[in-house]
């Protein structure tokens, strides 16, 4: 008889877990997530925008999924209605996706009929599993020719999407189970799980999957029932990687889905942006789980070569339309970038990792970026048009759509937003780590006591953040405040981005209304002191204005600038600029204006001053990149030519 086991939230796209863990691991990641249901966002920057996503983009994907038959497939697979198969090979992971998310809103906002209708969605699932756990829609409803896949299973694992779209239903199971208690999609996901560790295996049956998911979603199982099974089949998957390119003289391109070396053995990004995010992230919780530094130390490597040669400004990686690839060192393209959406959510999930794992800021402040510019613009502001790729430079005719024919990235948007409020804090032994600045009320468990944090802050729009600490009992401990990198005259970590010209810091801290000095170590602000119900800590970061100037190896961006203000990258629409924004030169110097504009696109910042165009002086304004595309088919560039 299987065990249940409730968990202390491995990753913040879990739901919060009902009690404290009856066992742990005896490997794990050193610094442990605050669950999202512990951290609430109750005003500011983000608050309409998962009201949004909740209120409007879970909603409108379930209704995409109903009129594009994905649901249905399930349906007919499971024999409750005739028809045939209608999509691709891997629409069945789109739907596990949208209950992941409507299971985290379910359990920060309960809501009787969205419940109801998950119960329905799962019984169709249940009805679509065959006998010992097979769940694959398209060849269960046609196993002799089914739609956009092969005969037969596991027969062509490369192309095919058995694994990835199983792995997203593991994961949508745990945040079910969680929200709900509910064990239906869970018991379906095990089910299959252990179809996996009777057919893969040390003896059994090889293989790689050509897109990486099933890795997060085995660990993820192993946490929720302690079966170490799930987490050998995890690792099992990983370190088949690799072997069979050592042998092959065909000239298959392994490289594409990351299967050239063993993954151990890796040092550069390749191939397929969003499967490499999903592999590593994947690598670091084996590696976690595991204690295997030799998997922690590859993932390592990965990460200096894409941010010192690999990540674009908004922080969006895959530069490649061909491939939705990494391209070269230094190929970062603006008009033709790819930059998925899905690539920036991949990126976060390994930064937020790698975080974990080594308690050092700079992977928060890669986070941090991605968030608000190359994940952050990949849905309009109402929550019902999206960006697939994210280029830099347009003139004219990038536009969010609906909906796509592979709608992959309208519903990772869903269940990554409402997971938000978990990244914002974790802790180890008698630290509290503030990652993100977020107007919130957040309750953290420590070992021997509890503190509840109230943050009030106009981040990003403003540098002042401030915590107000009510510890359940008058302790010792510190609280370890995120200093972004941009405070300290580099926007980024590495060294393919930096500022010109240099700053001063001028950023303070005050505790109680007293400026201090605190410790700084690997980016964060230690305060350490015996804390009292009331204490406040004041926080102002500096938000002058910033040019950001390339590598001279990037040569699309040598001789050019962009623009930045704290965490938010902008960029030029022509409908501001006198009808054309390609054609803007910046002066090398000179000063730009911030302005607060609450009647536009939402409310937001802009920039204004003066541009050069054909020589000429012209007024210039500039908006947040998220915020593009909102007014029309404009032309829109980040990076400007530089004019002396």
């Amino acid at each position: 008889m299987r065990t249940y086991i409730p968990f202390l939230t491995l990753l913040v796209l879990w739901a919060c877990q009902r009690s404290g863990p009856t066992t742990r691991p005896a490997h794990d990641y050193p610094i442990h997530p605050v669950a999202f249901t512990d951290v609430l966002i109750d005003g500011g920057f983000w608050l309409p925008r998962l009201d949004t996503n909740r209120t409007v983009t879970i909603p409108y994907d379930f209704q995409k999924c109903e009129e594009t038959g994905r649901i249905d497939n399930f349906a007919i697979a499971g024999g409750l209605k005739k028809g045939e198969f209608r999509g691709k090979r891997y629409d069945d992971s789109d739907v596990f996706k949208v209950i992941e998310g409507a299971s985290y809103s379910l359990k920060t906002h309960p809501d009787p009929s969205l419940e109801t209708y998950l119960d329905s969605l799962i019984f169709k699932i249940a009805a679509a599993q065959e006998e010992d756990g097979y769940l694959y829609t398209t060849r269960t409803v046609n196993p002799d020719n089914p739609v956009d896949a092969s005969p037969g299973r596991w027969s062509n694992m490369y192309r095919d999407h058995e694994l990835y779209n199983v792995g997203h239903m593991y994961e949508a199971a745990v945040a079910h189970y969680q929200a709900t208690g509910k064990r239906s999609l869970l018991d379906v996901s095990l089910k299959n799980a252990d179809l996996l560790t009777q057919t893969f295996g040390p003896g059994l049956k090889s293989g790689v999957s050509g897109h990486q998911e099933i890795e997060i979603g085995l660990a993820k199982l192993y946490r929720i029932t302690g079966e170490k099974k799930y987490l050998d089949l995890a690792r099992f998957f990983l370190d088949e990687r690799g072997k069979e390119a050592k042998t092959d003289t065909t000239g298959k391109d392994y490289a594409y889905i990351q299967n050239h070396l063993p993954v151990i053995e890796q040092s550069e990004a390749v191939g397929h942006a969003v499967r490499a995010g999903y592999m590593y992230s994947g690598m670091a919780d084996i590696g976690a789980l595991t204690g295997d530094s030799l998997y922690i130390q590859a993932i390592d490597r990965l990460w200096e070569d894409v941010v010192n040669k690999k990540m674009y400004i908004t922080g969006g990686i895959g530069s490649r339309p061909h491939g939705e690839a990494f391209g070269d060192a230094y190929e970062l393209p603006n008009e033709t970038a790819y930059n998925e959406t899905c690539a920036a959510i991949a990126y976060m999930f390994w930064n937020y990792r790698l975080f974990l794992l080594h308690g050092d800021g700079k992977y928060m402040d890669i986070f941090e970026r991605v968030l608000y510019n190359g994940f952050l613009g990949g849905v309009s502001l109402d929550g019902n048009s999206f960006f697939y790729p994210n280029v830099l430079e347009t003139a004219g005719g990038n536009l969010r759509q609906p909906w796509f024919n592979t709608a992959c990235c309208p519903v990772n948007v869903v269940r990554f937003l409402p997971s938000l409020p978990g990244y914002a804090y974790a802790w180890k032994d008698h630290t509290i780590f503030a990652n993100l600045f977020l107007t919130s009320q957040a309750t953290i468990h420590l070992e021997k006591q509890t503190v509840n944090i109230r943050q009030e802050t106009n981040y990003p729009w403003e540098g002042k953040v401030m915590f107000t600490l009510t510890p359940e009992k008058e302790d010792t401990f510190s609280l370890a405040i995120r200093i972004p990198c941009w405070t300290d005259n580099r926007p980024v970590p590495g060294e393919l981005y930096h500022y010109p010209d240099r700053t001063n810091r001028n950023m303070y801290l005050r505790v109680n209304g007293e400026l201090i000095y605190p410790v700084m170590r690997n980016g964060y602000a230690h305060i350490t002191r015996r804390w009292r119900a009331g204490d406040q800590v004041e926080m102002e970061l500096p938000m002058p204005v910033r040019r950001v100037e390339a590598s001279e190896s990037v040569n699309e961006d040598r001789g050019k600038i962009a623009l930045e203000r704290g965490p938010i990258l902008y960029c030029a629409e022509s409908v501001d600029n006198g009808g054309n924004a390609l054609s803007i030169h910046m002066p090398e110097a000179g000063k730009l204006e911030v302005q607060y504009r609450p009647d536009l696109l939402g409310g937001t910042n802009i920039l204004t001053g003066t541009a050069i165009r054909d020589g000429q002086q012209i007024p210039f304004t500039a908006i947040p990149y998220y915020a593009r595309a909102h007014r029309g088919d404009v032309e829109m560039r980040v990076w400007f030519p530089v004019e002396k």
